[in-house]
């Protein structure tokens, strides 16, 4: 499902957020306060803005109540960070997530409404859009910009049947490469081999194609 993100602050790691929740075919508006931040990112995102993510009256402006979820990405200005997040919450956000220093810096994200805290050196940026994007998306590996093997929740449509007349290679252009059940794990499953509901399935294939089933 297409879903609206906005993103505040556009370091390495806003960035890295941004682009991925692009690439897998999302809305996103881009904020941060330095032009040269802003241009870099216009040709990649929906909407790129400067603008200071602390001027509530901005944020208004940009409706950023209206989004599904807003990402605050500011980096070395704690006091900036926490602010932030305080106004999205005012504002009445629907669920913010925000980017912490350490744990203590966490905690008080936590306490001031943050519904999701997230540490850049823990969780890469590409990582955190990917499962911000794809809520049944359990781990993540990137193999290079557009290809990615991932471990998902077996969609229901696929229960109760056999791997080989699922056919998902050509169906949605990916391949299966271990199913999870509990704690055995099928490496390299036969067509014979029939997915159950809460099976976990190791994926392979290009981050579209892995959208395109998760969401059947």
């Amino acid at each position: 499902m297409r879903k609206q993100f906005a993103v505040l602050g556009l370091g390495r790691f806003g960035s890295s957020v941004a682009e991925t929740l692009t690439r897998l075919g999302h809305e996103v508006l881009a904020v941060d306060s330095d032009e040269g931040a802003v241009q870099r990112i216009s040709d990649v995102v929906t909407h790129a803005v400067q603008a200071d993510a602390m001027d509530e009256e901005a944020l208004k402006s940009l409706g950023i109540r209206n989004f599904d979820v807003v990402v605050v990405a500011i980096g070395q200005n704690i006091q900036a960070n926490i602010l932030v997040t305080v106004i999205l919450k005012e504002l009445g956000v629907n669920y913010i997530v925000a980017k912490a220093q350490d744990a203590l810096h966490g905690k008080v994200l936590e306490r001031v409404g943050a519904d999701k805290v997230v540490f850049p050196e823990r969780d890469m940026g590409v990582r955190v859009a990917n499962n911000l994007a794809t809520g049944n998306v359990l781990d993540l590996i990137e193999l290079e910009q557009d290809y990615s093997i991932m471990e998902v929740v077996a969609p229901k449509i696929i229960w109760d049947k056999s791997l080989g007349k699922q056919n998902l290679r050509a169906k949605y252009g990916i391949s299966v490469l271990a199913i999870k059940r509990g704690d055995d794990i099928n490496v390299a499953p036969g067509a014979d081999d029939v997915i159950k509901e809460n099976d976990i399935l190791v994926v392979i294939g290009e981050n579209k194609a892995i959208q395109n089933f998760m969401e059947e």
